[in-house]
C-alpha cells in the first residue's frame, strides 16, 4: 500500500496526515474551493493516490465540481490549457506524483510558451518519510521552474487553500501562464481547521515571500507617451501593418483591436488566437498575402505575440530593394517585449487600452488613410486565394490535402472550434481554415508540441457544448494521444477528428531528402487504421481514400453524435511549402 493510501485508511502512527475522518475538513476540501472561488469549474486529472483528497473536495462541494479523467497525464493539461485559452479564466489539472507530474511537462511548457494561464495542482510524497525514498519521491519544482511562472510547495494543511488561490491569482495575472503548486501528503489529508471566505482557512494569509505581489492585480494601460510615439510612427508610415497575435484574445481586446484596425483603415495578418478577430472575408484581413505584406511594409506593429520564427524574428521589409521596415512590439507586460531586434516604439500594458489610446492619437493622415498600399494587398491575397481554388477542388488521386479543406469549410458553422495538431496537415488548415469569430481556433503554439489535439478537443466540446468541435490531426500527432478517444467516449463528448494520412512524418520526410538525398525514421503505416482505434474505444469513424468520399463522411461524422475520425489516405508526396523551419 502506497503512502497516500496508508494516509487515506488512516494507517500509520507517526502520518499527521489522519484518517479517512478527517474528509470533512481536509486540506483538499480548501484547495477545491479556492479553486472555485476564482473560476474554475472542471478538474481535468488522471487519478492518483496523492491527490484523493482533491477529488474528495470536488465530489462533496455543493455543488460539485466536475472532474474529466483521461488516459494520459498531457491530455489533463492540455485539456486544462485549451480552457484556458477558450474561456479566458484559469484551468485546473490535477496530477499525481512523480511520474504523473513528468508525464505533464511538455504539456506545462507548451502552456508556458502560448502565456495560458493554467493551474497544476500535484501530490507530494510525506513530509515526515521525505529522504527515505517514498513512492515516487521527487521534488517536482526544481524541475518546473524554468517552465512556469512559479512552482513551490504548500507543507501545511491550514494553508493549502490560500496556497491554491495564490496559485490562480498569479496565473491569471499579465503575463498569463502556468503555476505549478504541489502538496505535500500531509497538506491535503491533514485537517486544515474551519473555512473562511472562499473557501480558504479563517485567519491571516501565508504563503512564500512575494508571491501576493506577484499576484497582485496590475495597472491597466501602457505608458500614453508610448502610445502617443507609436501613433507618430504610423503618421509618417506609408506601407504599415498591423499583426494581432493570441494575446489579443487571451488580454480581452479583440474588441478595441478590430475598432482602430478599422478606424486606421490598417492591413492586418492574424497570428494564433488572433485569428477571427477580424472576420474571414473582411476587407482588411490579408493574411494571404503576408508575404507581400512584410516585404514590402515601411512599418509593422506586432501586438500580442513574440517576434519569433514565426514573424522572422522581428525582420521585415527589404523586399525589391524596400528599406527595412521600422518594428513596434507590443504586449501585455513588459517582460514579453522583445530585445533581440531593434524595435521603433514599444508599449507594455492591456491591450484594449493600447488599440483604444493609438485610434485616440492617430493623426488625420492615419485616420483617412488612402492610396495604393491596402489594395495592392488586397489584390495580392485575392490573387493567392483564386489560384489556390483548384487545389481545394482538386480531384487527385490519391488525394491532395488541400481537397480535405475544401470539403471541410463547406460544413463548418459560423461559431465552430477548429482545433489544429500536426505538422503538414495543419500547416495547411492554419493557412485555409480562417475562423469567422475570435476564439474558433486552436493550434499547438511557438512551442511545436505534438499530442495537443485529444486534450485542447476534451476541453473545447466542454467549454463550447453547442458548436461543432474539429480536431485536424496529422497521422504523426495521431500517435501521441488518440488513445484519449477512449475520454471522449466514456464523458459523452462528441467530437469530429480528421486525420490526414500520409503514412509519413511530412515536416521530417521532406526536408531530409533535399537535405541528404535520402531520409530515415521518417516513415508511417500508410493507411493505418487510425478509424479502427476511435471505433474499438467506442466512438466510430471511416477511412477514405477517393477526393469524393471525403464530404460524405465529414457530413456523416457531424451527424453521428459520437466521436467520430474521418480517416483520409493523402498524397505523401505533397508537402506544404514553408519559408520557414524555424531553425
Amino acid at each position: 500500500m502506497s503512502e497516500a493510501e496508508r494516509a487515506n485508511a488512516g494507517e500509520g502512527r507517526r502520518d499527521p496526515a489522519g484518517g479517512a475522518g478527517q474528509a470533512a475538513a481536509h486540506g483538499g476540501t480548501h484547495v477545491v474551493a479556492a479553486a472555485r472561488r476564482r473560476g474554475a469549474a472542471t478538474m481535468f486529472t488522471l487519478s492518483g493516490g496523492h491527490v484523493f483528497p482533491l477529488y474528495d473536495g470536488a465530489v462533496t462541494a455543493d455543488p460539485p465540481m466536475r472532474i474529466v479523467d483521461v488516459r494520459h497525464e498531457q491530455t489533463a493539461v492540455f485539456a486544462a490549457e485549451a480552457t484556458a485559452r477558450l474561456e479566458r479564466t484559469p484551468g485546473l489539472a490535477v496530477l499525481t506524483a512523480g511520474p504523473g507530474v513528468t508525464n505533464g511537462v511538455s504539456a506545462i511548457t507548451t502552456a508556458y510558451f502560448n502565456g495560458s494561464p493554467v493551474v497544476i495542482l500535484a501530490g507530494r510524497a510525506p513530509d515526515y518519510r521525505w529522504g527515505s525514498g517514498s513512492l515516487q519521491e521527487i521534488d517536482h519544482p526544481k524541475l518546473l521552474t524554468a517552465v512556469t511562472k512559479r512552482a513551490w510547495t504548500e507543507h501545511e494543511a491550514g494553508r493549502a487553500g490560500a496556497s491554491a488561490d495564490r496559485a490562480f491569482r498569479l496565473a491569471a495575472a499579465r503575463h498569463r501562464g502556468p503555476v505549478f503548486l504541489d502538496f505535500a501528503l500531509e497538506a491535503l489529508f491533514g485537517p486544515a481547521g474551519e473555512a473562511g471566505p472562499g473557501g480558504c482557512p479563517a485567519g491571516p494569509a501565508s504563503g512564500p515571500a512575494g508571491l501576493a505581489a506577484d499576484g497582485a492585480e496590475q495597472p491597466a494601460g501602457p505608458d500614453p507617451a508610448s502610445v502617443g510615439a507609436i501613433a507618430g510612427l504610423l503618421g509618417d508610415a506609408e506601407r504599415p501593418v498591423l499583426v494581432l497575435g493570441s494575446d489579443v484574445w487571451l488580454d480581452g481586446a479583440e474588441t478595441a483591436a478590430r475598432q482602430a484596425a478599422e478606424e486606421l483603415r490598417l492591413p492586418v495578418i492574424a497570428n494564433g488566437q488572433g485569428r477571427g478577430v477580424l472576420p474571414a472575408g473582411h476587407d482588411l484581413l490579408v493574411t494571404r498575402a503576408r508575404s507581400a505584406a512584410f516585404g514590402q511594409a515601411d512599418l509593422v506593429i506586432v501586438v500580442g505575440t513574440p517576434l519569433d520564427f514565426r514573424l522572422g524574428y522581428g525582420e521585415f521589409g527589404g523586399r525589391d530593394g524596400a528599406p527595412r521596415a521600422k518594428v513596434v512590439h507590443v504586449a501585455d507586460d513588459p517582460g514579453q517585449l522583445a530585445t533581440h531586434c531593434p524595435l521603433a516604439g514599444s508599449a507594455a500594458g492591456s491591450l484594449a487600452a493600447f488599440f483604444t489610446g493609438l485610434a485616440a492619437a492617430a493623426s488625420p493622415p492615419a485616420r483617412g488613410r488612402t492610396g495604393s498600399w491596402l489594395p495592392l494587398l488586397q489584390d495580392a491575397r485575392d490573387k493567392a486565394m483564386a489560384a489556390d481554388a483548384p487545389l481545394l477542388a482538386s480531384d487527385a488521386d490519391p488525394v491532395h490535402p488541400m481537397r480535405v479543406y475544401g470539403e471541410l469549410a463547406k460544413v463548418l458553422d459560423s461559431d465552430a472550434v477548429v482545433i489544429g495538431d500536426g505538422g503538414d496537415f495543419v500547416s495547411y488548415a492554419g493557412k485555409y481554415i480562417e475562423p469567422r469569430h475570435p476564439g474558433g481556433w486552436l493550434d499547438p503554439g511557438p512551442y511545436g508540441c505534438l499530442g495537443t489535439g485529444l486534450g485542447y478537443a476534451i476541453a473545447a466540446r466542454i467549454a463550447r457544448p453547442s458548436a461543432q468541435v474539429v480536431l485536424l490531426l496529422g497521422d504523426g500527432a495521431a500517435g501521441f494521444s488518440l488513445m484519449d478517444a477512449d475520454t471522449l467516449v466514456r464523458h459523452r463528448l462528441p467530437v469530429v477528428m480528421v486525420c490526414g494520412n500520409n503514412g509519413i512524418w511530412g515536416l521530417e520526410k521532406h526536408p531530409m531528402r533535399a537535405l541528404y538525398g535520402y531520409d530515415v525514421a521518417a516513415d508511417l503505416q500508410p493507411q493505418c487504421r487510425y478509424d479502427q482505434v476511435v471505433a474499438a474505444l467506442g466512438g466510430a469513424g471511416e477511412l477514405v481514400t477517393s477526393p469524393a468520399g471525403i464530404g460524405p463522411a465529414l457530413r456523416r461524422a457531424f451527424d453521428s453524435g459520437v466521436p467520430y475520425l474521418v480517416n483520409i489516405s493523402t498524397d505523401p508526396r505533397v508537402s506544404y511549402p514553408r519559408s520557414t523551419t524555424g531553425v
